[in-house]
Formats: C-alpha cells, sequence, structure tokens
C-alpha cells in the first residue's frame, strides 16, 4: 500500500535524478545491477565497492560507460577508527584505494560510513574519524574526489558510526572547504532528529548526497529493515524539499536494505523503486 500525496511531473522530470544504490538489489552483482538499470532507464548507480571488485575495477568502469549510466557515489569509504596506530594506517590506505576506484569509475563523491570506536572510549574514536578525514582530504583532492561523510542513526553508534547525527557530521566537514568535505543526508538515518532541519540548513552547500527509503514500524531488523518509500512513517517528501531548498540539486539515491527486497526479482524491485519514488520523493 502506498500512502502520501502524488506529485505529477514530465517523465524525463520525474527520473533523471533517480538513482540505484547497488545495495538495494544485492542479489544482482554490478553487472546484473548495470543492465537493470539500464532495462529501466534509471540513469544513475550508486556501486558498492566489494561488488566493484568482484567484476574488477576496469571492467566495471566499461560496463557502467557502455550502457551508458552516471555514477552518483561510490560506498564506501571510512571505518577510521581502531586500536593501534598501524591499524589505523591500514584504513587510511583502503580509504585511498577507495578514492581511486571512485575516480576511475567517473564519480567525484566517496561515502564515509566513518566507523565505531575499538573500545569504549566514543570520544576518542570521534577524534580518530576527524585525524582519518584530515590525512585522506589532499589525497582525495588530488583526485577531484569529494568525502561525503554520511551519519548514521544513533542505533548503530557500536558498531557502525561514531558520527550519529547531522550535527556531528556538519562540524567534521566545516573543517574543510565545501569542495573538499561534505555531508550525505540520508533519511533513514537522519528523520527522527529535532534539529533536523536547522542542520540542512547549515549544510547548505556541503550537501554531497540524498538518499531515500522508509522507516518500517515495527522495524523488523536493525541493519535489514528498511523498506521502500510510502511504506514507513518518514516525511521524505518534506526533507526532500528542505535539501532542495539549500541548493541541491545532485542525484537521489535509492538505498535499502531487506531481505524480502533482495529475494524478489531485481526488475520487480526497480519498477517498485519507480513507483514509489514518484509518489513519495
Amino acid at each position: 500500500m502506498y500512502r502520501g500525496s502524488v506529485r505529477r511531473h514530465s517523465t524525463v522530470e520525474n527520473f533523471e535524478k533517480l538513482s540505484l544504490n547497488q545495495i538495494t538489489t544485492d542479489q544482482w552483482n554490478l553487472r546484473d545491477a548495470v543492465e537493470g538499470c539500464a532495462r529501466a532507464e534509471i540513469p544513475w548507480i550508486a556501486p558498492w565497492r566489494h561488488k566493484v571488485q568482484e567484476t574488477g575495477l576496469k571492467e566495471s568502469r566499461k560496463l557502467i560507460k557502455d550502457a551508458g549510466l552516471k555514477v552518483s557515489s561510490l560506498c564506501r569509504g571510512g571505518m577510521f577508527p581502531a586500536a593501534t596506530a598501524l591499524e589505523r594506517q591500514k584504513r587510511i590506505d583502503d580509504n585511498k584505494r577507495a578514492v581511486e576506484e571512485a575516480a576511475e569509475l567517473g564519480t567525484d563523491v566517496l561515502v564515509l560510513v566513518c566507523g565505531p570506536s575499538p573500545d569504549r572510549d566514543i570520544i576518542s574514536a570521534r577524534e580518530m574519524v576527524a585525524e582519518g578525514i584530515t590525512q585522506l582530504v589532499p589525497f582525495a583532492e588530488s583526485y577531484g574526489v569529494k568525502l561525503g561523510i554520511e551519519p548514521l542513526h544513533p542505533m548503530y553508534a557500536a558498531e557502525r558510526s561514531v558520527v550519529v547525527s547531522l550535527d556531528l557530521a556538519n562540524t567534521l566537514a566545516e573543517a574543510y572547504r565545501p569542495d573538499q568535505v561534505g555531508v550525505v543526508v540520508d533519511v533513514f538515518h537522519v528523520w527522527w532528529d529535532p534539529d533536523l532541519y536547522n542542520q540542512i540548513n547549515r549544510a547548505k552547500g556541503r550537501i554531497l548526497g540524498f538518499h531515500v527509503s522508509d522507516w518500517l514500524v515495527p522495524l523488523p531488523d536493525m541493519l535489514k529493515g528498511r523498506g521502500m518509500m510510502g511504506d514507513g512513517v518518514i516525511d521524505i517528501q518534506r526533507i526532500r524539499k528542505a535539501v532542495d531548498e539549500v541548493g541541491y540539486s545532485g542525484p537521489i539515491e535509492v538505498e535499502i536494505f531487506n531481505d524480502q527486497v533482495w529475494s524478489q526479482q531485481g526488475d520487480e524491485t526497480l519498477q517498485q523503486i519507480k513507483d514509489t519514488y514518484l509518489k513519495h520523493v
């Protein structure tokens, strides 16, 4: 069942910003996802690094280019905190590889999921995140790649990211120029925030990505429980309007982790994406 108002535009305008975040069709490899987007006339794709590595970087670039798709971002870099200096350096090195992959694939946005604390000291972990970004910025800039800090919902603080609000992400990003570091606004992660719209205004000129899905009630799974737009409680159109009003005009990625979605045919998923995008985004 779909909820919400329907906004009517021309077909081109409807889908010109639509991007498939590849995790939404996790059952597909990169070739399948590229070919599926081409069939569905979805113009953008956001690959995940493990899918690119399975296919090979050069082959991935060729598949995407030959299909006429554009790459909205590469997911993901980050995961900076670690217990030892050696492990932290390994993570910086991996982030540099991610920058190189993003540039090779033709996107200027590397999404950063910043990582959890290796112990109980969340304050020090946030300092490690800040230090990691500082080390990565000059390298990324040399490749023309911007770093998009994606704050996650606070329920992920212990295992995925100590950056759990748009306020924290903005604070980290503001240490750099907007053409170096910005933020990624994912409605699943930020919809709950009582300061959300102030923080979106604060992020003006720094929003490097906008991700949509929905928060199901009850939430079926902490990680793999996101729903199609309109199936949950997020006022996606209001958040979209706020992001638009501060000047974001880039692609809109549909990013859904959900076992039920992953178990169905990918082409069916893409049709659902298009239908719900029109009605609820």
